[in-house]
Order: structure tokens, then C-alpha cells, then sequence
């Protein structure tokens, strides 16, 4: 029997058991699927084991030492590979998969058949592979559903944070619908208008360039010049004009009426928002346009990690993280999150390994925040907490590769930079790290069936949303389209 057949069997005979417990006394009944009050869900964009051990090394001298490494969590390898891609004519090319011997003999495999954040965050999100750039859609056209709206249909409440822009790839790729993650003005106006988020913190404020500093940006990420000019006024309203048309914020809540966004974007109000009684749905936008801190002062960049000192004005990612647990947390149903560390992909896409360590320290930082959130306000028998990446970037190994393909970064000690090499300039095909803990870590481990010689079990990317819904359900959703 497959592990897919063996896991559908499994969940409906615990349907069965449950249907027929009804006329049996409550001591028969003794077995259910998990199914976690919340689920905190950190993708670090771009992470692969060498990212997590350089950082590692770089702060504390030693590889393991995160919260998220430690015995007591769930240990896996996670395979990202989407369905196909189109090329240069328009054709569809269908993707390889992940060959495990393959990809650690041959030097150049592992630089082809790679993701994308696009379709790398879709899979995360609905459990499909998809094609390269879709958004919340499958290779065919057809719309996904996201463990967020599963989450939605059991009353919790549903949170997007990012250190990069809000209606980019990854943020995007969890809760909306569009063939093509470049339509940033689209993406933007569907996040604010048309999902029932509760929370969105993220970059993309066009008064302030990467510095932190007041700036005309492009208001790209948000839609118009016209919307960021009603989101700003913060007054409550519900019905926003952009140009001819009228657009209307969604009913978060279920009780029928339409909840107004509550805007911040001081890195104050971040940091007050991480205790004591908070707005009920709130769009945190930091004073800042592409990245939290990765693009800061780009043409004079310092060769050792925090040598140029962070933007003064602007959160971290851990600050960021603080504000919307407590904001999320308010629910007594519960809450999904994901969070995701997306300037990790970009300062590998740089090669810049003082920029990459500054990324996963925080982005490292925001896991511990979580943790101290689950042990304090929950437990780890209501809250599972997710920590993966959608997929490599840089294809940054020790200085032996390609002798030895992909060998690990090598230690120099506590603030030295570890001695390392980059192969890319984009993502690569490797395996990158999943690790959990709480409710439902039991069927990542019966997902995990595929072997790799070096990383052993591993698990396909789609199978982490699969696991959700069977823990959660899966709502039927009509077709998505912006509401009028």
C-alpha cells in the first residue's frame, strides 16, 4: 500500500470511527487526527542547510545551536521542485524531479530543474505543484485553495508577514490567486481587498527608499498612488476608490460585516503592538520599500555582518514576528501565520554572505520569538510550529565543491566569516531543511518516506499543506475573482 493510499484509508476510517461513535459510549472513541489550535508556518526564502550552518558559525561558532535544530523537534529533508516551467518559445517543459544519488556525484545537477518562489510557495500553500511564477494556481489555470482559507473556515485568524515586499512571490503565494507573480499592482489589490486576512506586515511603503529614509517610491505593491493615499488615512473605512471603481475590504470575522484595516508603520507601533490589547485586523507596512534592512546603503556595502548599522526607523523581522502573534493570538479559535524571511533569497541571489548571515540571524531570532510565544501564551500541545524554506539560493557550499559536491561551509569561529563558496546566481534543485514540533509533527513523519544518502528522509513540498488539511479540512472555495 502507498503512503498516499495508506494516509487517505487512515483519515477515513477515523471518519468512520467518529460517525459511529455517536451511538457508542465516549470511552470506545480513544483515536483522532491532530488538530493544532494554531500553526505558525516560517519559510526562509532562499534557506539551505549551509545558510543556517553560516549564521550558526558566524554567531555562536558551532553548527546546531537554534531552537528549531534541537532533539526535541522533528527532523526532515524537503524536496522543491515545481511541476514545469515555460520557456523562451512558450512551450511547457516539464521538471525532473530530485534524483537523490544524482545530486551528490554530479556538480552541475543541481542547477537545473529549480523553483521558483512563486510556484516553490504555492506548494507550500495548497499542497499542488504548479508551474514556475503562478500564484495560487495550478499549472492549468485552475484556483487553489490555501491551508489559510481552511483556516478561515474553522473561525481562526490568518496572518502574512514578510521581510520583503507584501505582494511579493512568497507573501503572495499564501493567500492569493494570479498566473503570474510580476503582476505586483494585481497581487497587491487582491491581498487588501479581496482575502479575509487579519494581518498583513510587510515592506512596500512608497514614502521611504531602502535606507529608511522619506523617498517617492513606485506604490507598486499596493496597488495606486490613490489607495496608498485612503490607506494612510487610516480613518476605518470600508470602501476605497481607484480611479473608476470601487473596492471594499473584506468581512474578516464572519459576523457579516466588512472589517476596516487598522494601518501602522512606525517601528513603535510594531513594538507596541507585541503586548496588551491590539486592533482586530491591522496592515502593518514599515517605513521602508524593498526589505526590511537586506538593501540598506547598496553602494557601500560593509564585508562583515551589522559593520553598517541596521535602519533605525524600521523593525526587524523578530519585532515583526512579536506584534503579530499577540495581534493573531487574540482569537480564542485559533490562528494560521506564516512568516517568512524573504531577504535570505536576496542576499544569496547578491553572493553576499555578510548580508545572508544578517538575514538568518533575525530570521533565526524570529523562530525563538515564536517559541517564547508558544511556551508563555499556549502550549506544544495546542501550537505547531513550522520551520522550512521554499528553496536554495546561491548554491553556496564549503571551498571544496565541486570535488566535493556541495560539502558544508566550513567553521572559522565566532565573528569570522565561515569559509564558503557560491556556484549561482539563482536557486538551485537541493533539498533544503524542514523541521517541526507540536500537533501533527506525527504525519510530516509518515510523509517523509523518501530517502536521500546524505540528508535521509525527505519529503515533497506539497505534502506539508496536504498534512494541514487533513488536520484542518479542506473548504470548498468558488472561483476567486476581486470583488466589486
Amino acid at each position: 500500500m502507498t503512503k498516499r493510499l495508506y494516509l487517505i484509508n487512515t483519515f477515513y476510517l477515523i471518519l468512520l470511527a467518529g460517525f459511529l461513535s455517536c451511538a457508542a459510549a465516549p470511552e470506545q472513541v480513544d483515536h483522532e487526527l491532530p488538530s493544532p489550535v494554531n500553526i505558525i508556518y516560517f519559510v526562509g526564502d532562499g534557506m539551505g542547510y549551509n545558510h543556517v550552518r553560516a549564521a550558526n558559525y558566524f554567531e555562536h561558532g558551532e553548527a546546531g545551536v537554534q531552537v528549531y535544530e534541537q532533539d526535541d523537534w522533528f527532523h526532515a529533508a524537503q524536496a522543491t521542485y515545481s511541476a514545469a516551467r515555460i520557456d523562451s518559445d512558450g512551450d511547457t517543459i516539464y521538471m525532473n524531479g530530485y534524483a537523490p544519488r544524482t545530486a551528490w556525484q554530479d556538480p552541475r545537477y543541481l542547477r537545473r530543474d529549480y523553483t521558483d518562489s512563486g510556484a516553490a510557495g504555492t506548494a507550500l500553500s495548497t499542497g499542488h505543484k504548479t508551474i514556475g511564477g503562478a500564484i495560487g494556481m495550478s499549472m492549468h489555470g485552475d484556483t487553489l485553495t490555501h491551508v489559510a482559507q481552511a483556516a478561515k473556515a474553522i473561525g481562526k485568524s490568518v496572518g502574512i508577514v514578510s521581510s520583503v515586499p507584501l505582494s511579493h512571490a512568497t507573501p503572495a503565494a499564501f493567500i492569493a490567486h494570479n498566473h503570474s507573480r510580476h503582476n505586483l499592482r494585481e497581487i497587491g489589490r487582491y491581498m487588501l481587498f479581496h482575502t479575509q486576512a487579519d494581518l498583513i506586515m510587510a515592506p512596500g511603503h512608497p514614502g521611504y527608499n531602502d535606507d529608511g529614509e522619506a523617498e517617492e517610491m513606485s506604490t507598486r505593491y499596493i496597488g495606486s498612488r490613490e489607495i496608498w493615499e485612503q490607506i494612510i488615512a487610516n480613518d476605518g473605512r470600508t470602501e476605497f476608490y481607484d480611479g473608476d471603481e470601487i473596492l471594499y475590504v473584506q468581512d474578516a470575522t464572519g459576523d457579516g460585516r466588512r472589517d476596516p484595516w487598522t494601518f501602522i508603520e512606525s517601528r513603535e507601533d510594531f513594538i507596541a503592538l507585541a503586548d496588551g490589547p491590539a486592533p482586530r485586523r491591522v496592515l502593518g507596512i514599515p517605513k521602508v520599500y524593498s526589505t526590511l534592512n537586506q538593501g540598506r546603503m547598496r553602494g557601500q556595502e560593509a564585508e562583515m555582518p551589522f559593520e553598517q548599522p541596521l535602519n533605525e526607523n524600521v523593525p526587524t523581522l523578530e519585532e515583526i514576528t512579536r506584534a503579530s502573534l499577540n495581534v493573531l493570538g487574540q482569537n480564542p479559535e485559533g490562528y494560521f501565520v506564516m512568516i517568512e524571511g524573504g531577504a535570505i533569497d536576496w542576499a544569496g541571489h547578491d553572493n553576499n554572505l555578510a548580508r545572508l548571515i544578517e538575514e538568518q540571524i533575525d530570521f533565526n531570532n524570529s523562530v525563538r520569538a515564536a517559541v517564547e510565544w508558544v511556551e508563555e501564551n499556549s502550549s506544544w500541545e495546542e501550537t505547531l510550529v513550522i520551520v522550512t524554506s521554499d528553496h536554495e539560493t546561491g548554491y553556496l557550499t564549503g571551498p571544496n565543491h565541486p570535488e566535493v559536491v556541495a560539502d558544508p561551509v566550513v567553521n572559522r569561529g565566532i565573528g569570522v566569516l565561515p569559509e564558503v563558496s557560491w556556484h549561482s546566481g539563482t536557486h538551485t534543485n537541493m533539498l533544503v531543511p524542514f523541521y517541526a514540533k507540536g500537533p501533527g509533527v506525527e504525519l510530516f513523519e509518515m510523509f517523509a518516506e523518501e530517502k536521500d544518502p546524505r540528508k535521509g528522509p525527505f519529503l515533497q513540498n506539497t505534502e506539508i499543506a496536504q498534512a494541514i488539511f487533513l488536520m484542518w479540512g479542506k473548504p470548498e472555495i468558488e472561483v476567486h475573482r476581486l470583488n466589486k
